[in-house]
C-alpha cells in the first residue's frame, strides 16, 4: 500500500484511552500421484467395508481416503495393519477413529501442486478502493411483505419469527438494507500480468475459448466469478452504532448467471448461503449458525435459491454491559463444509460499528477518544466516516491452465460439469481453489479490499486503519516501511518456488513508523499499544492508528514520501508460518501488499 503526504499539516489529537474498562511441477516435469479411487471401483469398495467392518469409519471419511489417493490407506486394508502404522503417527485418536488422518495421510504419500501465479508486472497503480457505508433499503426495492417482529416475518420461508425485537430492549425500529447474493466478475489487477512457472520462467497460457499464447507473452487477466454481497468483493458495508439496530434482507440470486459466467469448480455446490455476523451478538436465527439452519428455519445447510432472509442485528452489548462493546465485525457465508470456499468465493462484507454513548467513540475525532474520523451524517440515517479505512486482506491463487484440478469435492461428485482431475486452460488467470489441501490452502497474490498492490494517498494528519484476515489459512505480520530503491520482483532477487509468493519484495525495506493499537475482536483496548508490527489471523481484527505527520524517529514526513504497508511473515503452506518477527524472522521476507503516497 502507498502512502502520499499533503501538505496541510492536519492531525487529529491522540487516542485516549477508554473510560470503561509447491512449487508447481514444470511443464516437462510430471509428479508421480497414487491413482485416485472412486466409490465405484473395487478397491474403493474393499476400502469402505474394511473401515466399516474393523474401524467403525463413516462413509465420508472414507470418501476422503479415496478422493486424495491415500496409498497407505488402500494398502493397510485390516485393523492390525492400519492402526500401528496410524498410532505410530499420531495420527490415531484415543478411540480408534483417525483424528487428524485426511490431513496426515495425505501429507505422507500425495504430492500436491499448485499453480503460480502470472507476476503482475505494474504493482502500485491502481487506487486502494475505499468503501464508502451502504444506503438503506426502499420500500420498492424489499418488494413484497415488509420486515418485521411476527410469525413468519423472518424469512421468505414463513416458519420462523425474530426471537427478539429491537422494540423488545426499547430500541428504535431497525434501519433495513437488502443485499442480493449475485454471480459476477471481479478484477484483481488492471496491470498486465506476465505468466511465469515455479522457477520464475515464461510459460504458455490460455484463453476461455482454448487459444494458446506463446511464452513471453504479456496478458490482461480475465476477470475472476465471484458469488458477491451485491455482486461485489468486498461486499457493502455497514457502517453501525451501539443502540441503533440494522436489518438486512439477504436474498439469494446465485442461481441467476446474466453474464454466463463460468463458475468454476468451487463454492456453494448447491448454490445456498448462510450469513454469519462474524463476533456479532445474534439471536440463533440470525446468527447464520450452520447447526440451527439444519434444523429450523431453511432445514437445510443455507438457504436456497429464490429464498430471503432477515437477519436482525440489534447492536445491543451481551447483557447490556458497555464493556462488551466491540468495534469492528464483518460479515461472511457460513454454510457447512462450505465457509472457506465460499469466502474465497468473494462473500465477505464489511461492519464497522461505533459507540455513540458519550460521544466516546462516534466517528468524529473532536469528541470522546478523539479516535481519527470526520464524520458525515446523511438524511437517510446512515453515516460516512473519512480517514476511518477498513482493510480487507486476502490471498489468491490464479489458474495457469496446466495443473490439474484435484481435490476431495471431485470424487464426491460435487461439480461434475468441470469433469476433474483435469487441467483447465480456460480457466487461465481465475481464481484457483483446492477444497481440502493436505497443507492448507494459500495464495501467491495478495490483496487490499480486492485489489493486488493498491495504492492510497494519504494527507498529513492520523489515520485509523481497520485489518481484517479475509484470507482462508494466511497468518500476516505487518510493518510499515520504507524503500530507496523500490520494490523488486522475486523472481528478479533470484527466489524460486514458494518464495515467489507476493511476487514483490522490498530487499532495503526498512521499519519507518509504528502502529498505535486501540482495538482488537474484543473491541476498543484499556489504553493504547505501540507496536512495530501487528500479527493478524484469519477472521481477526486489529485497529491501528498511525500517525502520517512524522516518521518513527521525529522527521516530519513530505508530499511524495511512499510508505509500504508490508508483510514480513513467510508462509509456504496453510499450516504453520517458517518465518515470522515472533519467531527467526527472515530479514530477505519483505512483501509489499499496499502503498502508501503523502500528499
Amino acid at each position: 500500500m502507498n502512502l502520499e503526504n499533503s501538505d496541510d499539516g492536519s492531525s487529529t489529537a491522540a487516542a485516549r484511552p477508554p473510560a470503561a474498562g509447491v512449487p508447481r511441477a514444470d511443464q516437462a516435469e510430471t509428479v508421480a500421484r497414487p491413482p485416485l479411487l472412486l466409490p465405484s471401483d473395487p478397491e474403493f469398495q474393499e476400502i469402505e467395508r474394511t473401515a466399516r467392518e474393523a474401524e467403525g469409519i463413516d462413509r465420508r471419511t472414507v470418501l476422503r481416503l479415496g478422493a486424495l489417493g491415500m496409498a497407505v490407506a488402500a494398502v493397510a486394508g485390516t485393523r492390525a495393519v492400519t492402526e500401528p502404522y496410524l498410532s505410530a503417527r499420531g495420527w490415531m485418536s484415543a478411540d480408534g477413529v483417525f483424528a487428524a488422518a485426511a490431513s496426515g495421510i495425505s501429507g505422507a504419500v500425495y504430492v500436491e501442486v499448485f499453480p503460480t501465479s502470472p507476476l503482475i508486472l505494474d504493482p502500485f497503480t491502481d487506487p486502494l478502493p475505499v468503501p464508502r457505508a451502504a444506503a438503506p433499503a426502499t420500500p420498492g426495492q424489499l418488494g413484497g411483505r415488509p420486515p418485521g417482529p411476527g410469525p413468519g416475518q423472518q424469512s421468505s420461508l414463513d416458519n420462523e419469527r425474530h426471537q427478539v425485537w429491537s422494540s423488545d430492549l426499547g430500541l428504535p425500529d431497525p434501519i433495513v438494507y437488502k443485499f442480493d447474493l449475485l454471480v459476477r466478475g471481479h478484477a484483481f489487477t488492471t496491470s498486465q500480468v506476465l505468466p511465469i512457472d515455479a522457477n520464475g520462467r515464461p510459460i504458455a497460457s490460455y484463453d476461455a475459448t482454448g487459444k494458446t499464447y506463446p511464452a513471453g507473452t504479456k496478458r490482461t487477466l480475465p476477470q475472476s466469478t465471484i458469488y458477491g454481497f451485491n455482486g461485489t468483493f468486498p461486499g457493502p458495508m455497514i457502517n453501525a452504532e451501539y443502540g441503533k439496530p440494522v436489518l438486512v434482507r439477504f436474498e439469494n440470486h446465485l442461481h441467476e448467471n446474466p453474464l454466463g459466467l463460468d463458475r468454476q469448480d468451487f463454492g456453494t455446490k448447491d448454490l445456498s448461503f448462510l450469513t454469519h455476523l462474524h463476533n456479532g451478538h445474534s439471536a440463533p436465527e440470525s446468527d447464520g449458525n450452520p447447526h440451527y439452519a439444519m434444523r429450523y428455519g431453511p432445514r437445510h445447510a443455507g438457504y436456497l435459491p429464490g429464498v430471503h432472509v432477515d437477519n436482525l442485528y440489534l447492536n445491543h452489548p451481551a447483557g447490556g454491559d458497555d464493556r462488551e462493546k466491540q468495534s469492528f465485525l464483518w460479515f461472511h457465508d457460513h454454510r457447512m463444509d462450505q465457509t472457506g470456499s465460499n469466502v474465497y468465493k468473494g462473500m465477505v462484507g464489511l461492519y464497522p460499528i461505533y459507540d455513540p454513548k458519550g460521544g466516546l467513540d462516534r466517528g468524529d475525532e473532536r469528541q470522546g477518544l478523539r479516535l481519527p474520523g470526520v464524520r458525515t451524517d446523511h438524511p437517510d440515517g446512515t453515516f460516512d466516516v473519512e480517514y476511518d479505512i477498513p482493510l480487507a486482506i486476502a490471498d489468491f491463487r490464479l489458474d495457469d491452465g496446466v495443473t490439474t484440478h484435484q481435490d476431495i469435492h471431485d470424487a464426491e461428485g460435487e461439480f461434475p460439469d468441470a469433469k476433474n482431475p483435469k487441467a483447465h486452460p480456460e480457466w487461465w488467470g481465475k481464481t484457483f481453489y483446492k477444497h481440502f489441501p493436505n497443507h492448507g490452502f494459500v495464495g501467491d497474490v495478495f490483496t487490499v479490499n480486492g485489489t493486488a498492490f493498491p495504492v492510497l494517498e494519504v494527507k498529513r494528519r492520523k489515520y485509523r486503519l481497520r485489518f481484517l484476515d479475509a484470507s482462508v489459512a494466511r497468518v500476516y505480520d505487518l510493518k510499515l516501511m520504507t524503500s530507496s530503491q523500490g520494490p523488486k520482483t522475486a523472481v528478479s532477487l533470484g527466489f524460486r518456488g514458494d518464495e515467489l509468493q507476493g511476487q514483490w519484495r522490498i530487499p532495503d525495506g526498512q521499519q519507518c513508523m509504528q502502529f498505535t493499537q486501540i482495538a482488537t475482536d474484543g473491541g476498543l483496548l484499556p489504553f493504547p499499544i505501540k507496536r512495530d508490527n501487528v500479527e493478524l489471523w484469519p477472521a481477526k481484527r486489529r485497529e491501528v492508528v498511525v500517525d502520517f505527520t512524522r516518521y518513527q524517529d521525529g522527521s516530519p514526513t513530505r508530499k511524495g514520501d511512499v510508505v509500504y504497508l508490508t508483510n514480513t511473515m513467510k508462509m509456504p503452506d496453510g499450516r504453520v508460518w517458517a518465518a515470522a518477527n515472533r519467531f527467526s524472522p527472515d530479514p530477505r521476507y519483505k512483501g509489499p501488499d499496499d502503498q502508501d503516497h503523502h500528499r
